[in-house]
């Protein structure tokens, strides 16, 4: 059996953190690393290993949770940058499906 990984920890209790906004099928938290003013995390609770496996329908829903999270932090309008890194040669660290919400960059990378 695989180990789980940290995100699948975090879903399950077993390792805190610091919650932004939740429901019954996504969570979005604090970065402990974060390389931006604003970096969030965003997972589904369910398990996917990358953006390759996961369920077309389940995005729409992550869609509607990801703009819900930008009002939150009302930087719906200022702007965001979402990224996710797909398989290891994109530099995926954590084999768990998430998105990264970085904001409040003066002079943001392309």
């Amino acid at each position: 059996m695989q180990e789980k990984t940290v995100f699948e920890l975090i879903v399950e209790g077993k390792i805190p953190c610091n919650k932004v906004l939740e429901n019954n099928d996504f969570l979005a938290f604090h970065d402990i690393a974060p390389k931006a003013p604003i970096h969030i995390l965003i997972i589904p609770k369910k398990h996917f290993k990358n953006f390759q496996e996961f369920d077309p329908e389940l995005m729409a829903k992550m869609t509607s949770f990801i703009q819900e999270l930008a009002v939150l932090l009302n930087i719906h309008e200022s702007g965001y940058k979402l990224l996710t890194n797909c398989g290891k040669d994109s530099g995926q660290e954590v084999f768990h499906l998430h998105f990264h919400m970085l904001s409040g960059l003066k002079n943001p990378q392309k």
